[in-house]
């Protein structure tokens, strides 16, 4: 089975008060705000503005970046979708589907960020980001080929789409810690349109068993094509249930080429 530990519960809290939703809506419309501009959203307290949002961190629901002296808040629709995952049937998927494509805007580049904890080591969880087998097991199919080091580069294909689907270099390699790349997509004229960006993946032990994974993908234009970004809710749920169980998650990505 696949773990779900007390965060699952901390997640039905934190979406359980309608302060703690309208946060998360204000972060839907505009991702990486202050704590003086959510404030300014709300007719309570900063200091309990504050404590909801400290209540939405812990539940993994938001997350925070320093820019400078500025502290911003984002929102990760990554617990939602393992939500969905676990009691959603494949029939209701066209209705629950808009939980894991939560539309945010920041000011130009775009940034995403997607945090998940998964039962593995950081060894284990660096082979199945790099390994192309693996990869293919929870990303649509999709294998990455490279030699994974400092400046070569890495191609993204499926055995059933007939081209490239996507090409990269990898910026930096340093196993099992940190991998950053740039990124093209090339699945199509709308998304080769958008150019290059960049995906950076961390990973950070917890306790001796296991990860903290984040992903920041950054570098987007204001308004970037969704299909850049809008999948990794489904990937990082694959990718957790396959180091955890061994299975394949279905998702709607994962159809795309069956």
């Amino acid at each position: 089975m696949v773990t779900y530990p007390d965060r699952v519960d901390a997640v039905f809290k934190a979406l359980a008060d309608p302060i703690r939703r309208d946060l998360l809506d204000a972060l839907f419309r505009e991702d990486g705000q202050t704590l003086s501009a959510l404030e300014a959203r709300f007719e309570i307290t900063r200091f309990g503005v504050m404590k909801h949002l400290k209540i939405l961190e812990e539940a993994g629901l938001v997350v925070t970046r320093r820019r400078g002296r500025e502290k911003l808040h984002f929102l990760n629709p990554v617990p939602i979708r393992l939500v969905h995952d676990r009691w959603v049937s494949k029939y209701a998927e066209p209705w629950a589907a808009a939980l894991s494509d939560l539309k945010t805007r920041l000011e130009s580049p775009m940034e995403k960020i997607f945090e998940i904890y998964i039962k593995t080591t950081p060894e284990r969880l660096w082979e199945a980001i790099t390994d192309s087998d693996i990869r293919s097991k929870y990303q649509f199919g999709n294998t990455l080929t490279s030699d994974w080091t400092p400046g070569s580069r890495f191609e993204m294909g499926n055995p059933k789409a007939g081209a490239l689907l996507g090409e990269g270099e990898n910026l930096e390699v340093d196993p099992p810690r940190r991998l950053v790349q740039t990124m093209r997509a090339l699945w199509g004229e709308d998304v080769k349109a958008e150019g290059t960006s960049r995906v950076t993946w961390e990973i950070e032990p917890v306790g001796d068993d296991s990860c903290h994974l984040t992903v920041t993908h950054d570098q987007l234009r204001e308004g970037a094509n969704e299909q850049l970004y809008g999948g990794w809710p489904m990937i990082l749920s694959g990718l957790k249930t396959w180091l955890e169980t061994g299975e394949k998650l279905t998702t709607p990505g994962s159809l795309m080429y069956g």
